[in-house]
């Protein structure tokens, strides 16, 4: 079952051409200058996408290929200074906490899908580097962490307090990101931060607080999404700090999740006949008809008879069929369920079918199965992961298939729209700050929106958010590929040669890969 869904993402290392553009060749033309921008100290503040997180790690060749750290190199020709980054060790990725590893290295593909490469991490956490950093991206950040004391702490990282990268730079145990933004006097910054705030929410599959209405971000959980309060006040402050002395910047809104590829390959009806038949048609037509005898069809029956038919449909021999998952926000017929199949499997049995089965339905076009749940699709619950505190028993021991997909597994549609909501709240807030500072601003979210539906044509590619081969996204599914972080940048200078007359060229795309290779040399 696991081998054959693996099938669904074999794909090719391919870039779609198009016409060839010139406009790289004819801006070579074109003196770069700064119009009434100043790039002599550019601080970037932000998250992951800030440091060049990368296939699921920070490693050199990816920090170094950071939208930020591309811009820099643009600003170089109008007039910028040197831009410092807190690089990494080496390109295997990964950190080590004295000296025992707590990130994981970087994943590359292996032909047939994501693979971690080979090594053992040598960025030590506790081992903090000088700076001052120009690029102040801290992977994992949320909006009211550039604020937080005691974010860079190195004892708090052993606490669960502080944030390993930024332990690794930040300038004593106490500062904060702002402040060590500020102490560098910029007079030019870009700040795209926001994303960590519904992003924990999301990719745990909603398995966290809205903390809507709660302002209050101390008492928060890591999974947990922002009030939109607490953001707009928190990013308001950091906007009139960064602007207090005059520095001009460029700001970027936040993408809807279901843009990006951990939430949009899986298909939420991988079920075939094929697939149920680990490749056979004839033993998966077979096993459609058992699954329905024994489970779909008097699951079918008994939830019809308490109104709530829609929840299970029989299987097809022919077609492509849904995902079973728990959807937390039904009426919990755990109890109806017991009472109908007691006579039939006696109490016990009865029971355990009516705590799975009470609020479960198969999956639709509106939920959104998660990446990593690809791997988990036909294997066995656990104890520890079933939900019901112990390992079912065969037949009822397939994820997806006879055993729903837990809540970490799925965004049902009322998180989707939690973390919506939210989204757009945050992008409120941030085209506010933006127009009234007289800042930059780059619509990410249009951006990745154009990613996941079509493509984005640019320098003779066309750039999508398909993953593996789009060459828009890494394989971690949420960070940019190299060719991605290089668009991105193109899109960030676009902004700000609007905004301030400036005249930055645009990266030629062709130049980068849309994935790394497993040795970087």
């Amino acid at each position: 079952m696991k081998k054959n869904l693996k099938l669904l993402l074999l794909v090719s290392l391919t870039v779609v051409a198009c016409s060839s553009d010139d406009n790289v060749a004819a801006e070579a033309n074109v003196p770069a200058t700064s119009g009434s921008a100043n790039f002599t100290k550019y601080v970037a503040l932000g998250d992951s996408f800030a440091a060049g997180y990368s296939d699921g790690s920070v490693f050199i060749k990816g920090q170094q290929g950071a939208y930020t750290n591309l811009l820099a190199g643009q600003f170089v020709e109008a007039g910028g200074g040197e831009f410092k980054t807190p690089l990494a060790s080496d390109n295997i990725g990964g950190l080590l906490y004295g000296g025992n590893q707590i990130a994981a290295v970087r994943l590359y593909f292996n032909g047939t899908g994501p693979a971690s490469v080979d090594g053992v991490p040598t960025t030590e956490v506790t081992n903090r580097i000088t700076g001052p950093f120009n690029n102040l991206g801290v992977p994992g950040a949320k909006s009211y962490h550039l604020v937080t004391p005691g974010y860079g702490s190195i004892t708090g990282v052993a606490t669960g307090k502080a944030n390993p990268y930024y332990a690794r730079f930040a300038t004593s145990n106490t500062s904060t990101v702002i402040e060590d933004a500020l102490v560098q006097a910029p007079t030019f910054f870009t700040l795209w931060i926001g994303g960590n705030d519904v992003l924990g929410y999301a990719t745990s599959g909603g398995v966290g607080v809205n903390q809507t209405g709660n302002a209050n971000p101390a008492t928060y959980g890591g999974n947990d999404i922002t009030d939109p309060t607490a953001f707009a006040n928190i990013y308001s402050s950091l906007v009139t700090n960064l602007t207090a002395k005059g520095a001009k910047g460029v700001v970027a809104n936040l993408p809807y999740v279901n843009t990006l590829p951990y939430f949009k390959t899986v298909p939420y009806n991988p079920l075939t006949a094929s697939v149920l038949g680990a490749g056979n048609l004839a033993t998966g037509q077979a096993t459609v008809g058992q699954l329905n005898s024994l489970l779909y069809g008097p699951l079918k029956e008994a939830l019809t008879a308490f109104g709530a038919g829609d929840r299970i449909n029989l299987l097809s021999a022919t077609a492509a069929n849904p995902l079973l998952i728990k959807d937390e926000s039904l009426p919990n017929l755990s109890a109806q369920l017991t009472a109908a199949f007691t006579a039939k499997l006696g109490a016990p049995t009865a029971a355990f079918y009516g705590a799975v089965f009470g609020q479960a339905r198969q999956a639709t076009a509106t939920d959104l199965v998660l990446l990593p749940t690809q791997s988990v699709i036909g294997t066995a619950p656990t104890a520890a992961n079933s939900g019901v505190g112990m390992a079912p028993p065969s037949p009822l021991n397939k994820f997806g298939i006879t055993f729903p997909l837990q809540d970490a597994h799925v965004l049902i549609p009322t998180e989707i729209n939690e973390i919506k909501v939210a989204t757009d709240a945050y992008n409120v807030t941030i085209k506010a700050a933006a127009d009234a500072k007289g800042l930059a601003f780059v619509d990410t979210k249009a951006i990745m929106t154009q990613l996941s539906t079509g493509g984005f044509a640019s320098n003779g590619f066309t750039i999508t958010s398909t993953y593996v081969t789009g060459g828009g996204f890494s394989l971690d599914g949420i960070h940019p590929s190299p060719m991605g972080y290089a668009l991105i940048a193109n899109e960030f200078s676009t902004a700000i040669n609007e905004k301030y007359g400036s005249t930055l060229k645009k990266i030629d795309l062709s130049l980068f890969p849309i994935l790394y290779p497993k040795v970087i040399k």
